[in-house]
């Protein structure tokens, strides 16, 4: 459930219209309702609660610093796969024993900052970065908490781009190497074996490849605990789907957790999860205007100020996202048309071929479930600067990232010195 309704004929966000902020900040931008954001992580705090646990917010999915603000002063943790991710988790207070450092190409200086900040531990994605971690932690004269990242070779069912839980698929240790990097692991004398971890996709909508890829790491578990390894945290990571249409039907948190549960019932640990699109997904939309229609020989456009370059997903993946207006008008004809923007690319569209309401020029559309991977994988294409984004609590919104300007974007540039 998330909190963007209409009320009358205008789309609110909680209690604010849309078209009044348009108003207030310009378009395009995006715009986060806090109720939501909350609402769903409350969903996985409460269906987890049984279990020692941490949920890790997977702060790639959008890392705007009040969204993540608004997370851990509500109990959570994050997940991070940068330095610059840490240093936005060090900005807002998150505390080092709930962030997990995760991604398969740390460096040594993000590596040298995560063990002096503390984190819970370093999910490590090959031996060669193991030994890396060992080196950096003897420089700094301390130890450093590792988990392993084991790929378990199970197909998520999700698009291929997003999967990462396959042989082919860059990320984690193969299963089969699994027993013979721990007993490496253990003989390390800067590294201490802390956890297993486990992550296989994104956007995933069905349980299945969850419980096939869980009772693959509980078998290596039963393994290293007989080896005499503490194995205290098991790193489920995160992937779960949300509704981008009205078909679309994710299994819930609550579902989520049973089934999880039900495998680990017997286990003495620590659960982690990193969830992010289940959580930021449906708690953001994107709202522009139209600046044309324009009738083409095949097909009708409907020409935004928005484009790719602000959210990339329909190019990227093909993705559907719901178009809704921002005023309803009853007196209009429903057409089927392609909502495209002002990148120089075929390939720039929000919907293609979708019956839509008829929009004019100078109306507000919003396209929905935007929150998770919209601004986070934004871009200046063609010298567009970024979006402003605005978060909304209750009957107040305010901006909580400026829209950048073109002076911003060539501030970082200069002409080569000299003459020509």
């Amino acid at each position: 459930m998330d909190y963007f309704h209409y009320s009358g004929d205008r789309l609110y966000c909680e209690e604010v219209a849309l078209d009044r902020i348009a108003e207030a900040v310009g378009t395009p931008f995006y715009c986060y309702s806090e109720r939501t954001l909350l609402r769903h992580l409350r969903a996985f705090q409460e269906a987890f609660r049984a279990v020692d646990h941490r949920i890790c917010y997977s702060v790639k999915a959008n890392s705007n610093l009040a969204i993540l603000d608004a997370l851990v002063r509500h109990g959570a943790g994050l997940d991070i796969v940068s330095g610059g991710e840490l240093e936005r988790a060090q900005r807002v207070g998150c505390p080092a024993e709930r962030i997990v450092f995760s991604g398969v190409g740390k460096s040594a200086a993000e590596i040298r900052a995560a063990l002096t900040h503390g984190v819970i531990m370093l999910n490590v994605e090959s031996e060669a970065e193991l030994y890396r971690v060992n080196a950096v932690a003897a420089g700094l004269g301390v130890r450093a908490p590792v988990a392993l990242r084991i790929n378990p070779d199970v197909n998520p069912r999700t698009h291929p781009h997003i999967s990462t839980g396959l042989k082919r698929n860059k990320f984690g240790i193969p299963h089969g190497r699994a027993i013979a990097l721990y007993t490496e692991a253990s003989r390390l004398a800067n590294v201490v074996v802390v956890g297993v971890d486990c992550h296989i996709g994104s956007q995933l909508t069905d349980l299945a490849p969850f419980i096939e890829a869980l009772r693959r790491v509980r078998g290596l578990l039963s393994q290293l605990r007989a080896a005499g390894m503490d194995i205290r945290y098991l790193d489920v990571g995160g992937g779960l789907g949300i509704p981008y249409g009205e078909e679309d039907a994710p299994p819930s948190p609550a579902q989520l957790a049973e089934a999880i549960l039900t495998e680990l019932r017997e286990e003495a640990l620590t659960v982690i999860l990193e969830p992010g699109r289940a959580i930021v997904g449906n708690a953001g939309v994107l709202v522009a205007r139209v600046e044309y229609v324009k009738s083409g020989e095949e097909k009708q456009f409907i020409v935004t100020d928005a484009g790719m370059n602000d959210l990339l997903r329909p190019s990227l993946y093909n993705a559907y996202h719901g178009i809704l207006p921002v005023v309803r008008r009853f007196d209009r004809e429903e057409v089927t048309a392609d909502v495209v923007g002002p990148i120089c690319e075929s390939g720039d569209f929000f919907a293609r071929d979708r019956l839509l309401p008829g929009f004019q020029e100078g109306d507000l559309l919003v396209v929905r479930s935007a929150g998770a991977y919209g601004f986070s994988m934004s871009s200046n294409y063609n010298s567009r600067p970024r979006v402003a984004e605005v978060m909304v609590r209750g009957e107040r919104f305010a901006i909580v990232r400026r829209r950048e300007s073109v002076r911003q974007l060539l501030e970082n540039e200069q002409l080569f010195p000299g003459e020509a």
